[in-house]
């Protein structure tokens, strides 16, 4: 485990958003899904067939409305879950039972698009005013007609996943806030983990700061709520460009570290990956269930299937990603 203290400072950094590498036209100048497209047919079913062994599956969505709350980014409102029809209904006389005497329950449920356990969309960040692949920012004018996450939905990101166990490999139950991560980080994690990124891959980093909203509660988990994450440190475009990594996703509600005290930014990543690379952000995962597998038979891929809910114009959507595990 390396002491927070004792790690080096990242150089100060300036960001030319339109002097980085971007892949526009790619995939064509139309594009509205930007990496999805190595996840191609023939892809796909090599994941498959690699990947799938055992059936044991792992969900890696958040709960959406526990009665103790759940997680958000603060300034979003929470998730209203609320019961529409149940028995109470029955027992004071607002409905009746049908006729055999069948009874339901219908609740209704209320949440921004980004609240939860979601995928965004291409065309969810940009500067200036053009979107991915060019397309222009007005587009998003009372919403997205361009690189929405219809088009994402509409084709569902199915594929290899590999997992960066990051407090695993540290020796800690989780990362602390404010923690900064690192190409290094990422790269010595899976060399740990004796774990080969691929291209077209689903990269998934866990920083297991989810548990301190579900052990030690909400207080604390916003107390000092600065979310570990990944920044835009020296080499981090090249390894995921190098690699050809199709989507990042991790057990935070932002993917990136949106404080880097190194760098007069916000959400920098957000637009150097999403609107200039394609790489789309899977954000809010649990992973713990699936880590906590994997640090038994040190398979750490698995078959990722992630189907967001396919909203006309949406900037994103929640959705319930799925990983079946490799096994022996």
């Amino acid at each position: 485990m390396v002491a927070a203290a004792s790690r080096p400072r990242i150089p100060s950094m300036t960001i030319r958003y339109e002097a980085e590498r971007k892949d526009w036209g790619r995939w064509g100048e139309q594009d509205e899904i930007g990496r999805a497209n190595l996840l191609d047919d023939a892809l796909v079913a090599a994941a498959a067939a690699a990947c799938i062994r055992t059936g044991k599956r792992f969900s890696l969505a958040l709960p959406l409305g526990r009665p103790g709350g759940d997680p958000v980014l603060p300034g979003r409102p929470a998730a209203r879950h609320v019961m529409d029809h149940d028995e109470s209904c029955y027992a004071d006389g607002r409905a009746a039972p049908l006729p055999g005497g069948a009874k339901f329950a219908e609740d209704s449920i209320a949440l921004p698009c980004h609240g939860t356990t979601h995928m965004d969309a291409l065309g969810h960040a940009w500067c200036g005013d053009q979107l991915w692949n060019g397309h222009p920012a007005r587009s998003t004018a009372g919403g997205l007609t361009r690189a929405s996450i219809g088009a994402l939905a509409a084709r569902g990101i199915v594929g290899r996943a590999v997992l960066v166990d990051l407090p695993r490999h540290e020796g800690t139950p989780h990362l602390e806030m404010h923690r900064q991560i690192t190409v290094g980080d990422i790269e010595g994690a899976l060399a740990a983990q004796r774990t080969e990124v691929r291209r077209g891959d689903i990269l998934l980093l866990r920083t297991g700061i989810f548990r301190v909203f579900y052990e030690d509660g909400p207080e604390a988990f916003y107390a000092d709520f600065d979310e570990p994450g990944m920044t835009c440190s020296p080499g981090l475009l090249d390894f995921i460009a190098g690699h050809d990594i199709a989507w990042l996703g991790s057990d935070t509600m932002c993917n990136e570290q949106a404080h880097n005290a190194e760098l007069d930014a916000g959400f920098p990543l957000h637009v150097l990956l999403q609107r200039n690379l394609g790489v789309s952000f899977h954000e809010a995962l649990w992973l713990e269930d699936w880590a906590a597998d994997c640090a038994q038979d040190r398979v750490f891929d698995a078959f990722y299937v992630a189907a967001p809910l396919r909203i006309a114009r949406g900037t994103g959507a929640p959705m319930n990603p799925i990983v079946i595990k490799l096994g022996w």
